[in-house]
């Protein structure tokens, strides 16, 4: 439905040369999907989603939205945003602060190239309003609302347009963690129910995780891996991913062989060999990291069957309610994992350690 082919965004440099935001980023959202740009400040997501939004004007490539052509270099076309039927939420809301709920979503409605009746605002403005839970504060000034009533109301405001995308730009960074994680669950169902196609931009790895269908992760103006929430989180192709997305242990390597299935290997590391997993195809003596989500480090007491096991030292823990996480030490490493609280082995105790090889993906460099 979202097409972006080699998209180049530029901006000129008071001194030197231009700075390259945007470099050569491609991908596609189908119909229906949410689409999320994942990247540190800086990696150029915020000004992809701009570009898409007709707010910037990339230096080349395509974008298209269900066969419609709204920017190619190429063809020499360039659609004004307010001509490309798009809804965007930044991240500040930008809320009319004196006006009513009803005014603030009825305003796109009024001022639009496609006016529409008194009735027939009133009527959408009711069912997006009833969509987003805030039908009840139709009348109240937007300034009263709270900071996540105000979120769902830059949203139905988007929404009120009957967007062919929707495009939201870090919405929840201002909310509170648990309010965060609530609108979380608000805006899947929201997206879902509707089916809307939507890009979205963030920095925050565990709001991508949640809402995403597919995830592009950003950086450098780059995109540098995509697929879908468990793909990253789990096969990350590169230390950058790995590193970003969640917590991850990463231990230095060299190829031994291959251990008898295909993408297994078995690794040398100050650990000793251990079995990992690799979506390339690697060669003996190439230099690696492994990476171990601290979830894939399982620990006890008694020493388990399996590949992969290695006995250490209780260094250091910290309880956190639903998980303990656990240092500790092997060899002249350590290792932190993140196990049930059940597991209560005292500090300077000994514990055994094993790492799914699954669970421990070689990543070249």
């Amino acid at each position: 439905m979202l097409s972006v082919r080699a998209l180049c965004t530029e901006y000129p440099a008071a001194h030197g040369p231009s700075v390259k935001a945007v470099r050569e980023v491609s991908f596609e959202v189908p119909q229906g999907n949410l689409f999320t740009l994942l990247g540190p400040s800086g990696c150029g997501k915020t000004t992809t989603l701009r570009s898409i939004a007709g707010l910037e004007k990339p230096t080349s490539g395509e974008i298209a939205v269900g066969g419609r052509v709204v920017y190619s270099s190429d063809r020499k076309v360039f659609v004004a945003p307010n001509r490309r039927n798009f809804g965007m939420v930044f991240q500040s809301y930008a809320i009319w602060p004196h006006m009513t709920v009803f005014e603030n979503v009825a305003f796109p409605l009024e001022v639009g190239g496609r006016k529409a009746g008194r009735t027939q605002i009133r009527e959408k403005v009711e069912r997006v309003l009833a969509a987003v839970a805030l039908e009840e504060f139709i009348d109240r000034e937007a300034t009263r609302l709270s900071g996540g009533q105000q979120q769902r109301l830059a949203l139905a405001r988007a929404l009120v347009m009957e967007p062919q995308l929707l495009l939201l730009d870090e919405p929840m960074s201002n909310l509170d963690a648990k309010l965060r994680e609530r609108m979380r669950f608000e805006l899947k169902r929201l997206q879902r129910e509707l089916r809307l196609t939507t890009v979205y931009v963030t920095h925050d790895q565990a709001e991508a995780l949640a809402l995403s269908h597919a995830i592009a992760v950003m950086n450098e103006g780059r995109i540098v891996q995509v697929g879908t929430p468990r793909e990253i989180y789990e096969r990350p192709c590169n230390r950058f991913v790995a590193d970003f997305v969640g917590a991850t242990n990463f231990v230095a390597g060299t190829v031994a062989g291959t251990d008898g299935e295909e993408g297994h290997y078995r690794v040398g590391t100050d650990l000793g060999e251990l079995r990992a997993w690799s979506g390339e195809t690697l060669a003996a003596r190439e230099q690696v990291t492994l990476s171990v989500r601290p979830e894939d480090v399982e620990l006890s007491e008694a020493r388990p069957e399996g590949a992969n096991v290695r006995e250490g030292l209780v260094e250091a823990k910290v309880f956190l309610g639903d998980s303990v996480h656990f240092q500790v030490k092997v060899g002249g490493r350590t290792l932190l994992a993140s196990v049930h609280p059940s597991l209560r082995t005292p500090i300077g105790n000994p514990i055994f350690l094993r790492i799914d090889p699954e669970k421990c993906v070689a990543i070249r460099g």
